[in-house]
């Protein structure tokens, strides 16, 4: 007979939420008590407006807590219990990006599609040299491009800079993108949510055009942007 696993359900064991103010920062209490990481470590924040929207997750869920529905609680957990300890693996796997960047990787055809890249695409790597000194070169095909030293190095001085919190949140928008540049212009508010979706889907919405959109293809980009979306209101939050 097949065995079943049975699913561990966390029933709400607290009646109050609350925002503190400590001597590191501001945290959560639950009856008095601090929120913790799953690796038991005190879920310390950075800013008061995190914290009120992680305290709002916690009020908010009912008789059976949905992590599902606590992502600002679940960013705060991977900084303190991931990014924390591993701060220069996460540093590399982000300047990896920078390595194979959506935006630096352009179609040869059709012309249509090409003119959309580069209209996009373009604008947002001239900020980036221009405002960020971080100038990355651009190809066509898939065929892997070297980019400058210097570029690299800017961008790793860049995001040393950041902290534990910042770096979670833009490691999300990288990997959700793609893209390093569009992470950065997402945090810094250079675009907006809908034009990283654009930026970030410009092919699969080019076939969509015209072939229409599956029931998968249509799941997929509401994950996406659900993803996206949460990660730039997690790095709103920690200004």
């Amino acid at each position: 007979m097949k065995m079943t696993e049975k699913k561990y359900i966390a029933r709400r064991f607290y009646q109050e939420v609350n925002v503190i103010k400590l001597e590191r920062g501001f945290a959560v209490e639950l009856d008095g008590r601090l929120v913790r990481t799953p690796l038991g470590q005190p879920q310390i924040l950075t800013s008061k407006d995190l914290a009120i929207a992680i305290a709002h997750e916690w009020a908010s869920q009912e008789k059976v807590i949905v992590p599902e529905t606590m992502p600002l609680t679940g960013y705060a957990n991977s900084s303190i219990d991931r990014i924390e300890k591993n701060r220069e693996s996460i540093l590399k796997e982000i300047l990896n990006f920078a390595e194979t960047d959506l935006l630096c990787y352009r179609a040869n055809e059709p012309i249509d599609l090409v003119s959309r890249q580069n209209s996009h695409w373009q604008p947002l790597l001239d900020w980036a040299a221009d405002t960020m000194k971080i100038k990355l070169k651009v190809t066509t095909g898939i065929l892997h491009i070297k980019q400058p030293l210097r570029a690299i190095d800017t961008l790793a001085k860049l995001l040393r800079g950041k902290n534990d919190m910042e770096l979670a949140g833009i490691i999300s928008l990288t990997t959700a993108c793609g893209s390093i540049i569009l992470a950065l212009a997402l945090a810094k508010g250079r675009i907006d949510i809908k034009e990283a979706l654009v930026c970030t889907q410009l092919e699969q919405i080019y076939q969509n055009e015209r072939w229409g959109v599956d029931e998968e293809t249509r799941i997929r980009q509401v994950s996406l942007e659900t993803e996206i979306a949460t990660a730039t209101k997690f790095l709103s939050l920690l200004r």
